[in-house]
């Protein structure tokens, strides 16, 4: 019984999570003119101002804050270790939900890119941005991220062990590439309202602060040889210049 419910949890936990970040990615996309996020009823610019930051804090403080080990050690002792992982990525995508419900578009625009060539390279370049995150996402083991592995392990009775630092793809390059492709489609946008520039403005430093804390936590958890990825390896920006970082 406790083994079925942990499936079915976690199988909806994953099932929420992706179908919200695929409304995400048309909620910001530039296949529709007016996009989705500029769509609704207007309210006074300090109100709206107010509320969207509100609610970009409210998202980052969540994803930060439950990711960190301090929080981990209290909040797994209200929640069974194998569904910590899910319930972490449920909340995550609560908070994305009542960001986009209660978005308050601001639909006055900044730019607009009328020059064809301009226009479709910054079309590409955002579909190019999501694909490239997925790409990405789809060289780490995604399952243990989303908390399918932890479930798997409990169902078979088995204790969950962290998964080894590897060094594989792009990552020998960037240390952070799903961040940057989540940056890329942020930014761009042939149509750029007041509304989805504070989005990407706030989305954007939470990135940074959110890259800050995990790599505490990862020169915590692996010492030295993080630090050498670090000192070897761009953040953000690629240099196929340099040799590719290995753990060999």
């Amino acid at each position: 019984m406790k083994k079925g419910f942990a499936f079915l949890y976690g199988v909806f936990c994953v099932l929420l999570f992706n179908a919200t970040m695929l409304y995400m990615v048309v909620f910001i996309s530039p296949l529709f003119e007016p996009k989705l996020i500029d769509l609704g009823s207007e309210v006074a610019f300090a109100q709206a101002l107010v509320v969207n930051l509100v609610l970009i804090s409210l998202f980052g403080l969540q994803h930060s804050v439950m990711a960190r080990p301090q929080f981990k050690q209290w909040w797994m002792k209200i929640v069974p270790n194998h569904l910590e992982r899910s319930t972490y990525v449920l909340i995550s995508t609560l908070a994305l939900i009542l960001l986009i419900w209660q978005w308050q578009p601001l639909p006055a625009v900044i730019w607009h890119v009328e020059n064809p060539i301009g226009y479709w390279a910054l079309f590409g370049l955002f579909w190019f941005g999501w694909l490239f995150s997925w790409f990405a996402t789809s060289l780490i083991n995604s399952n243990d991220l989303i908390g399918l592995r932890q479930i798997e392990l409990y169902w078979h009775d088995k204790p969950y062990t962290s998964l080894p630092f590897q060094v594989v793809s792009i990552y020998k390059y960037i240390r952070h590439p799903i961040m940057l492709g989540a940056i890329i489609s942020l930014w761009a946008s042939p149509t750029m309202s007041v509304g989805h520039l504070i989005l990407a403005i706030g989305f954007t430093v939470y990135i940074f602060i959110g890259i800050h804390f995990e790599e505490k936590n990862m020169v915590a958890d692996l010492g030295e040889v993080y630090e050498q990825y670090q000192q070897h390896t761009s953040k953000l920006i690629p240099n196929f210049l340099n040799l590719p970082f290995s753990t060999g």
